[in-house]
């Protein structure tokens, strides 16, 4: 593989910004329940996740 390859896939990127979307959402719920707060992070991480799934599989 070409370092061109590397730099054209972004699909990762899905990932973090999985996490930093569960992030600040779970800072609204932080108020409420902490684990409201670890909740929307892991639920940011399974989205990022998801969403990697989905655009490595179009490419």
């Amino acid at each position: 593989m070409s370092d061109d390859d590397n730099k054209s896939d972004k699909s990762t990127w899905a990932i973090g910004g999985g996490v930093l979307l569960g992030l600040g959402v779970g800072f609204f719920f932080l108020h409420q329940s902490t684990l409201y707060f670890i909740g929307s992070l892991i639920a940011g991480i399974g989205v990022g996740l998801f969403a990697t799934a989905i655009l490595s599989k179009i490419k």
